[in-house]
């Protein structure tokens, strides 16, 4: 039979322990919490204050929601938020399937396979300076490679960049061109770890290819499409480099997009106030985003 007096100093040994070794946890984590302090919270804090305070210079003033009324009613700001959901729509499902349709065929077993992986792969390591350069060279009038092979047909191509009804099919071939490579080694990653039996026992069973995708590949992938999903998502918001480089956000704002805009307020035009007020609109769709994907899809995906 236990004393109690001996499971007293039990329990306050244990709790000792437990003290140090918590203390331990939360010394090592010290400071990475002073950088997301200093870095991250502290500064999302003060754009939030700013949001709320006139713009210029001189003395900043509380205007309350006026600046947001401001900002959100202003014409440039509709025309950019329309500009981001197209480029949202298009880039985010295109690049997420042949994302998936390049892994199945490239975790297939054949010659070259080690050189199509690095193929697909390598357009993310040229930085994006360097692609917006490669591709404003490929979209040049006249001159740029996709005009110089549609004259071997006898067609001639608009301008690619310069045109308000062509410019953001732009953007979107560029953006899946490179980010295609990227969710691929995801995908690749999940195929590589599904078990095995199952395919094998669907496969004796007589189903067929495209049956096995659709029944058994896909649905088991599913936790990697959520996570490829927020990432896209978050991608297509936070796109600014190749626009500085190729068309700052022309023809008459054709091509400009939230963070850019935040960029031409802050910098350009010196609106600190309306660029605080966008920057709290970015942060607001980016939480609700990753909020909806993992508190709502999250629970309808089986792990």
């Amino acid at each position: 039979m236990a004393h109690p007096v001996s499971d007293r100093i039990r329990g306050a040994s244990w709790r000792r322990i437990n003290w140090r070794k918590q203390a331990f946890a939360y010394a090592l984590l010290l400071p990475s919490l002073i950088f997301l302090t200093l870095f991250t919270y502290y500064p999302t804090l003060k754009t939030i204050r700013y949001s709320f305070l006139s713009s210029g210079f001189g003395a900043k003033t509380f205007v309350g929601f006026d600046q947001y009324a401001r900002v959100l009613q202003n014409d440039v700001f509709l025309k950019v938020m329309k500009n981001n959901l197209f480029l949202l729509v298009m880039t985010v499902p295109t690049s997420l399937l042949l994302a998936m349709y390049v892994a199945v065929w490239v975790n297939n077993r054949m010659k070259g396979n080690g050189f199509l992986r690095t193929a697909f792969f390598y357009p993310n390591v040229i930085p994006m300076i360097a692609i917006a350069n490669i591709w404003l060279f490929i979209y040049t009038p006249d001159y740029g490679l996709i005009d110089k092979a549609l004259e071997l047909v006898g067609v001639t191509g608009p301008n690619w960049l310069g045109d308000p009804g062509v410019v953001m099919w732009a953007m979107v071939i560029m953006i899946v061109w490179k980010e295609v490579g990227f969710f691929m080694v995801f995908y690749l990653a999940g195929l590589q770890n599904l078990p095995g039996e199952i395919r094998e026992a669907a496969i004796l069973d007589g189903a067929r290819p495209l049956q096995l995708f659709a029944r058994i590949t896909f649905p088991l992938l599913m936790p990697t499409t959520l996570f490829c999903l927020v990432i896209a998502t978050t991608n297509s918001f936070r796109l600014v480099d190749h626009l500085y480089i190729m068309t700052k956000g022309g023809p008459d704002n054709a091509s400009n997009l939230l963070l850019y805009h935040i960029y031409e307020n802050a910098f350009s035009f010196w609106d600190t106030g309306a660029a605080a007020v966008l920057t709290v609109v970015l942060l607001v769709i980016l939480l609700s985003v990753s909020i909806f994907n993992y508190a709502y899809l999250d629970k309808r995906i089986h792990y």
